[in-house]
Protein backbone atom coordinates (compact mmCIF):
# COMPACT_ATOMS: atom_id res chain seq x y z
CA UNK A 1 0.00 0.00 0.00
CA UNK A 2 1.25 3.45 -0.87
CA UNK A 3 2.03 5.98 1.87
CA UNK A 4 -0.78 8.53 2.11
CA UNK A 5 0.14 12.15 2.71
CA UNK A 6 -2.38 14.61 4.12
CA UNK A 7 -0.83 17.47 2.18
CA UNK A 8 -0.50 15.67 -1.16
CA UNK A 9 -3.45 13.25 -1.13
CA UNK A 10 -6.16 14.72 1.06
CA UNK A 11 -5.85 18.53 0.95
CA UNK A 12 -6.23 18.62 -2.87
CA UNK A 13 -9.70 17.05 -2.35
CA UNK A 14 -11.00 20.10 -0.47
CA UNK A 15 -12.56 21.67 -3.58
CA UNK A 16 -14.41 18.46 -4.45
CA UNK A 17 -15.54 18.12 -0.85
CA UNK A 18 -16.74 21.73 -0.89
CA UNK A 19 -18.74 21.24 -4.10
CA UNK A 20 -20.31 18.08 -2.72
CA UNK A 21 -21.23 19.77 0.57
CA UNK A 22 -22.56 22.84 -1.25
CA UNK A 23 -24.81 20.65 -3.39
CA UNK A 24 -26.35 19.27 -0.21
CA UNK A 25 -26.53 22.24 2.16
CA UNK A 26 -26.86 25.10 -0.40
CA UNK A 27 -24.99 27.47 1.89
CA UNK A 28 -21.36 28.46 1.33
CA UNK A 29 -20.51 28.99 4.99
CA UNK A 30 -22.14 25.72 5.99
CA UNK A 31 -20.31 23.89 3.17
CA UNK A 32 -17.00 25.35 4.36
CA UNK A 33 -17.77 24.11 7.87
CA UNK A 34 -18.52 20.65 6.48
CA UNK A 35 -15.19 20.58 4.63
CA UNK A 36 -13.30 21.70 7.72
CA UNK A 37 -15.01 19.09 9.90
CA UNK A 38 -14.36 16.44 7.24
CA UNK A 39 -10.64 17.25 7.15
CA UNK A 40 -10.47 17.13 10.95
CA UNK A 41 -12.21 13.75 11.08
CA UNK A 42 -10.00 12.34 8.33
CA UNK A 43 -6.90 13.62 10.14
CA UNK A 44 -8.06 11.99 13.38
CA UNK A 45 -8.32 8.66 11.50
CA UNK A 46 -4.78 8.94 10.07
CA UNK A 47 -3.73 5.67 11.71
CA UNK A 48 -6.40 3.86 9.66
CA UNK A 49 -5.67 5.43 6.24
CA UNK A 50 -3.86 2.37 4.96
CA UNK A 51 -6.97 0.25 5.60
CA UNK A 52 -9.15 2.33 3.28
CA UNK A 53 -9.55 1.14 -0.30
CA UNK A 54 -9.77 4.73 -1.50
CA UNK A 55 -8.99 7.71 0.71
CA UNK A 56 -10.93 9.93 -1.70
CA UNK A 57 -14.08 7.79 -1.40
CA UNK A 58 -13.71 7.85 2.38
CA UNK A 59 -13.39 11.65 2.41
CA UNK A 60 -16.42 12.05 0.14
CA UNK A 61 -18.45 9.72 2.35
CA UNK A 62 -17.55 11.65 5.49
CA UNK A 63 -18.34 14.98 3.82
CA UNK A 64 -21.63 13.70 2.45
CA UNK A 65 -22.74 12.33 5.80
CA UNK A 66 -21.79 15.53 7.62
CA UNK A 67 -23.58 17.67 5.05
CA UNK A 68 -26.72 15.57 5.25
CA UNK A 69 -26.62 15.82 9.04
CA UNK A 70 -26.44 19.61 8.79
CA UNK A 71 -29.11 20.08 6.15
CA UNK A 72 -32.84 19.90 6.37
CA UNK A 73 -34.23 17.71 3.63
CA UNK A 74 -37.07 20.08 2.88
CA UNK A 75 -34.70 22.97 2.21
CA UNK A 76 -32.36 20.78 0.18
CA UNK A 77 -35.25 19.76 -2.09
CA UNK A 78 -36.54 23.26 -2.85
CA UNK A 79 -33.48 25.52 -3.08
CA UNK A 80 -32.00 26.06 -6.53
CA UNK A 81 -28.33 25.81 -7.36
CA UNK A 82 -26.64 29.20 -7.43
CA UNK A 83 -25.48 30.84 -10.67
CA UNK A 84 -21.91 30.92 -9.28
CA UNK A 85 -21.72 27.18 -9.88
CA UNK A 86 -22.71 27.63 -13.50
CA UNK A 87 -20.12 27.60 -16.25
CA UNK A 88 -21.62 28.74 -19.51
CA UNK A 89 -19.80 28.31 -22.80
CA UNK A 90 -19.17 31.37 -24.91
CA UNK A 91 -21.96 32.10 -27.35
CA UNK A 92 -21.67 34.25 -30.43
CA UNK A 93 -24.42 36.78 -29.74
CA UNK A 94 -26.12 38.28 -26.68
CA UNK A 95 -29.29 36.39 -27.59
CA UNK A 96 -27.39 33.07 -27.73
CA UNK A 97 -25.78 33.82 -24.37
CA UNK A 98 -29.19 34.62 -22.87
CA UNK A 99 -30.73 31.41 -24.24
CA UNK A 100 -27.78 29.39 -22.94
CA UNK A 101 -28.02 31.05 -19.52
CA UNK A 102 -31.77 30.38 -19.33
CA UNK A 103 -31.32 26.75 -20.34
CA UNK A 104 -28.53 26.24 -17.80
CA UNK A 105 -30.73 27.76 -15.09
CA UNK A 106 -33.53 25.42 -16.11
CA UNK A 107 -31.23 22.38 -15.99
CA UNK A 108 -29.94 23.44 -12.55
CA UNK A 109 -33.51 23.87 -11.34
CA UNK A 110 -34.53 20.47 -12.70
CA UNK A 111 -31.53 18.79 -11.09
CA UNK A 112 -32.41 20.53 -7.82
CA UNK A 113 -35.94 19.07 -8.02
CA UNK A 114 -34.65 15.49 -8.22
CA UNK A 115 -34.82 13.25 -5.16
CA UNK A 116 -31.69 13.70 -3.05
CA UNK A 117 -30.04 10.38 -3.96
CA UNK A 118 -30.56 10.86 -7.69
CA UNK A 119 -29.34 14.45 -7.52
CA UNK A 120 -26.16 13.48 -5.69
CA UNK A 121 -25.42 10.61 -8.06
CA UNK A 122 -26.02 12.78 -11.13
CA UNK A 123 -23.80 15.58 -9.84
CA UNK A 124 -21.01 13.22 -8.77
CA UNK A 125 -21.06 11.45 -12.15
CA UNK A 126 -21.79 14.27 -14.59
CA UNK A 127 -20.20 17.24 -12.80
CA UNK A 128 -17.40 15.67 -10.78
CA UNK A 129 -16.66 12.91 -13.30
CA UNK A 130 -16.57 10.14 -10.70
CA UNK A 131 -16.71 6.49 -11.72
CA UNK A 132 -19.62 4.26 -10.80
CA UNK A 133 -17.39 2.46 -8.34
CA UNK A 134 -16.32 5.69 -6.61
CA UNK A 135 -19.92 6.91 -6.38
CA UNK A 136 -21.06 3.56 -5.00
CA UNK A 137 -18.35 3.67 -2.34
CA UNK A 138 -19.07 7.29 -1.43
CA UNK A 139 -22.85 6.82 -1.16
CA UNK A 140 -22.78 3.29 0.25
CA UNK A 141 -24.68 1.80 -2.71
CA UNK A 142 -24.01 -0.95 -5.22
CA UNK A 143 -22.78 -0.02 -8.69
CA UNK A 144 -26.06 -1.28 -10.14
CA UNK A 145 -28.04 1.02 -7.84
CA UNK A 146 -25.85 3.92 -8.96
CA UNK A 147 -26.43 3.12 -12.64
CA UNK A 148 -30.20 2.74 -12.21
CA UNK A 149 -30.53 5.97 -10.21
CA UNK A 150 -28.33 7.87 -12.67
CA UNK A 151 -30.40 6.62 -15.62
CA UNK A 152 -33.64 7.61 -13.92
CA UNK A 153 -32.29 11.03 -12.93
CA UNK A 154 -31.11 11.76 -16.47
CA UNK A 155 -34.44 10.62 -17.91
CA UNK A 156 -36.41 12.84 -15.52
CA UNK A 157 -34.27 15.89 -16.26
CA UNK A 158 -34.38 15.24 -20.00
CA UNK A 159 -38.14 14.74 -20.14
CA UNK A 160 -38.91 17.77 -17.96
CA UNK A 161 -36.46 19.87 -20.02
CA UNK A 162 -38.12 18.84 -23.27
CA UNK A 163 -41.59 19.52 -21.82
CA UNK A 164 -40.68 22.94 -20.46
CA UNK A 165 -38.41 24.06 -23.31
CA UNK A 166 -40.89 22.92 -25.92
CA UNK A 167 -43.97 24.37 -24.33
CA UNK A 168 -42.55 27.22 -22.27
CA UNK A 169 -44.12 26.10 -19.00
Amino acid sequence: MQEISFRNDILPLKDKLFRLALQIVFDRAEAEDVVQETLIRVWNKRDEWTQFGSIEAYCLTVARNLAIDRSEKKDAQTVQLTPELEQTPDASSPYDRLVTKDRMALVHRLIGELPEKQRQIMLLRDVEGKSYKEIAAALNLTEEQVKVNLFRARQKVKQRFIDIDGYGL
